[in-house]
C-alpha cells in the first residue's frame, strides 16, 4: 500500500469521534494499523479505552461509514486487540491537549 493510501485511510479515520471524549480515534491512539490488500480489503487494527466500553459497536459503525468512501475499499475488517494496552500515553499532544492532560 502507498503512503499516500494510507494517510487518506488515517485521514478518513480521524472523522471517527469517540462519542465519550469528543475526540476521534486517531488521536486518541485507538488505531495501531490501517492497510489494505489488491483485492481492496482494508483491515483496521486498533483497540479500545476499556475492554467494557459500550460504544463498541458505534465506533465500528462509523469506521465503516467513513472508510466505504474511499474508491479502494472494498470491504472492512476492523480487528480490535487489547495487546499492547491503550494507555494516555498513546494519545497525541492534540487529544491531551483537548482533554486537559499534562503532556509529558
Amino acid at each position: 500500500m502507498d503512503e499516500a493510501l494510507k494517510e487518506n485511510l488515517m485521514g478518513a479515520l480521524e472523522n471517527v469521534i469517540d462519542p465519550e471524549l469528543g475526540i476521534d480515534i486517531v488521536n486518541m491512539g485507538l488505531i495501531y494499523d490501517v492497510d489494505i490488500d489488491e483485492a481492496g480489503l482494508c483491515t483496521v487494527t486498533m483497540t479500545l479505552t476499556s475492554m467494557g466500553c459500550p460504544l463498541a459497536g458505534h465506533i465500528e459503525s462509523d469506521i465503516r461509514r467513513v472508510l466505504a468512501d474511499i474508491p479502494q475499499v472494498k470491504d472492512i475488517d476492523v480487528n480490535i486487540v487489547w495487546d499492547p494496552p491503550w494507555g494516555k500515553d498513546k494519545m497525541s499532544r492534540y487529544a491531551k491537549i483537548a482533554l486537559g492532560i499534562p503532556d509529558g
